[in-house]
């Protein structure tokens, strides 16, 4: 019982030093393992590192291609989020970008054999920026923080009420378990969130959302074999384009609207 009292104890201290937001789709959050400015810096040194390793492209017209893109989604967003967002791209063949805290943004050339025109590139684009402005590296960073914690503590009574080898076991299969049932479908969760953002995002830029569909197919084109859904931080393909689908059909007012407006993207 007090072990039992001693884990709710923990339990509770690690929810109440974190706070409770909403995401932009209203989905309730826990953050504030770190401070914003951490995140940032954290961003900051992570893109640095990045563009010290890899190649990046002195490409001029791929170059102003993508800071164009880069430029029209970022005025879409909410106010605190419109910095001037620092763009790399990367001499990459694989078909990836990413995007940091602190306003950065990188584009592999890789991508460009997926993306066909501006609006699939936006879809990219904007699916990256979705996760940065949906807080979803610091719920990844307190989520896993208070995992860590709670696994070290249940093997920790196990070890002292049942020895060291139970407590080693059990951290172990806890961890196991804690990666396939807690963690992943909390990325498979945020990765349909950075759909939804993004996909919105784009529509208020002015591209074209339905492209986004056509995206995704042209990335199982591309892609070879997927492990099951349920092991994967990605949603499965197909039910991701009809979710992209039947989100683009109900932007179609917001796009149209937005080309009214004169946010007529002329990127490439």
């Amino acid at each position: 019982m007090k072990r039992a009292l001693l884990v709710a104890a923990v339990t509770a201290c690690l929810v109440t030093a974190c706070a409770t937001t909403q995401s932009p789709t209203g989905r309730t959050q826990y953050v504030g393992a770190v401070s914003q400015a951490q995140l940032d810096q954290l961003g900051a040194q992570a893109f640095a590192d990045a563009k010290a390793k890899q190649k990046v492209s002195t490409d001029a017209r791929q170059n102003a291609y993508v800071r164009c893109v880069v430029d029209d989604i970022t005025r879409e967003l909410p106010a605190g989020w419109q910095t001037q967002w620092d763009v790399a791209l990367f001499v990459d063949d694989s078909p990836n970008a990413f995007a940091l805290p602190g306003g950065k943004v990188g584009v592999n050339t890789g991508i460009f054999t997926v993306a066909k025109n501006q609006d699939q590139l936006a879809a990219v684009i904007g699916h990256e920026i979705g996760h940065v402005v949906s807080r979803h590296h610091d719920e990844r960073i307190t989520k896993q923080q208070g995992t860590s914690t709670l696994l070290g503590i249940g093997s920790a009574i196990l070890g002292g009420a049942y020895g060291s080898n139970v407590g080693n076991a059990a951290g172990q299969l806890g961890g196991a378990a804690a990666q396939t049932f807690y963690l992943l479908p909390n990325s498979r969760t945020q990765e349909t969130e950075a759909d939804v953002v993004g996909q919105q995002l784009a529509a208020k830029a002015g591209f074209d959302p339905r492209q986004a569909v056509n995206l995704w197919q042209n990335m199982i084109g591309a892609g070879g074999s997927r492990p099951p859904q349920w092991l994967s931080t990605h949603p499965d393909p197909q039910s991701r384009i009809k979710e992209l689908g039947a989100r683009a059909d109900s932007l179609m007012p917001t796009y149209e609207q937005a080309r009214a407006s004169g946010h007529t993207p002329k990127c490439g």
